[in-house]
């Protein structure tokens, strides 16, 4: 069986789907891997680094033509129809937000896994590429903020006199969220977070952050994957409100709120941004999903009341070499789990293969990705 890594062509994707370090664990699965030239060098891995880890080192049109093929970003709309009908698709793929390219996918006859789309169990932990990409995510958003602050982060004490911390609010304490905390307190600021599950408060205080509490009464809001539930209208409206003098107080605001399936909710709005110090930072990591603030703009730095909002979509391509390691290791498991003495093996018996599968055998399988589709 082979597996074939494509070279990355999305914009600014920098990172690859696997590198030269898990290739020996693949081919002792029956695995041959065939690797487009030059699909590594922006991650730090050369050709020469595959060939001498065991890969093949072919043409673009090969590697479509592989048993399974492996990506980070989700193969485009005119690239579907060069996977081979029967083979196996494993990377990044949104299903949830494009639904319309999984039927696609589905008529090509691929058997697609959504490597976003692993469940949250204890056995998938070596396969939850979400998770290792989000704490990627969070650490360099605080490096980004801390890089355009007109200020410190640390207290600093000078013989000119001394300068107070800054102050650091992470709203959304998940994977990304967490790692923001902790970034920005290794750092040297003083560091709130804010999350409306009640389970992140323990979680947020054991990292020597603050928890921002806010005067609203709230059922349990995490759901059986961990993710955050959605809020009702006027409880979002009033928490966007009640965050307000929090966010004014603050010098960098990291945004990671997102719930799978559905536009990031509102967090900071225009008013909240217009209390803000002259010279704050805001990094909304929720941009690609139409952003936490109400100004953000997708891969741009926008100005507001001297306030600076920025909106990465893609901040884990920025630490290539690393994110392509955690990345490759996690895809490198999944080949691992269900490819057996050579042959892939669509196991839906198995929690991990039904809760990342999206299409097999012509049919999009996965039934939140088949209900949105009845709606459009």
């Amino acid at each position: 069986m082979t597996a074939g890594v494509i070279k990355e062509t999305a914009a600014g994707e920098r990172r690859v789907a696997l590198v030269p370090q898990t290739l020996s664990g693949l081919k002792k699965n029956g695995l041959d891997v065939l690797v487009e030239s030059g699909a590594g060098h922006e991650a730090g891995f050369d050709d020469e680094a595959y060939l001498s880890s065991g890969a093949r080192i072919v043409t673009r049109g090969e590697v479509w033509g592989a048993d399974a093929v492996v990506t980070v970003s989700p193969v485009s709309e005119r690239h579907l129809d060069q996977l081979r009908s029967s083979s196996v698709l494993i990377g990044f793929m949104r299903p949830l937000d494009e639904p319309r390219s999984m039927a696609q996918l589905a008529a090509r006859g691929v058997t697609g896994l959504a490597m976003e789309l692993v469940p949250r169990i204890s056995r998938a932990q070596k396969m939850d590429a979400l998770s290792a990409m989000a704490s990627l995510a969070g650490y360099k958003a605080v490096l980004m903020g801390a890089n355009m602050l007109p200020r410190f982060f640390p207290l600093l004490t000078t013989a000119a006199g001394t300068v107070r911390p800054a102050t650091v609010t992470v709203l959304g304490a998940g994977v990304a969220g967490l790692q923001a905390i902790a970034t920005a307190r290794r750092l040297g600021a003083r560091v709130w977070g804010y999350d409306i599950r009640e389970a992140a408060r323990e979680e947020v205080k054991s990292l020597g952050a603050q928890f921002v509490e806010l005067d609203l009464e709230l059922d349990d809001m995490q759901d059986q994957g961990g993710y955050a539930k959605a809020l009702m209208a006027a409880k979002a409206e009033q928490q966007t409100r009640l965050l307000v003098p929090q966010l004014a107080d603050s010098d960098v605001v990291i945004t990671t709120a997102q719930i799978p399936g559905r536009a990031a909710p509102l967090l900071v709005t225009q008013e909240a941004v217009e209390a803000m110090k002259p010279g704050a930072v805001i990094v909304d990591l929720a941009a690609s999903t139409g952003g936490n603030c109400s100004l953000t703009e997708p891969d741009q730095i926008v100005e507001h009341h001297h306030v600076r909002i920025c909106g990465p979509t893609n901040l884990p391509a920025a630490m290539a070499e690393h994110a392509s390691f955690l990345y490759a290791r996690t895809v490198a498991a999944m080949l691992g789990e269900f490819v057996r003495e050579g042959t892939f093996v669509a196991d839906f018996d198995d929690e991990i293969f039904s809760g990342s599968c999206v299409t097999h055998n012509g049919e999009v399988v996965h039934p939140r990705v088949r209900a949105l589709l009845r709606t459009l």
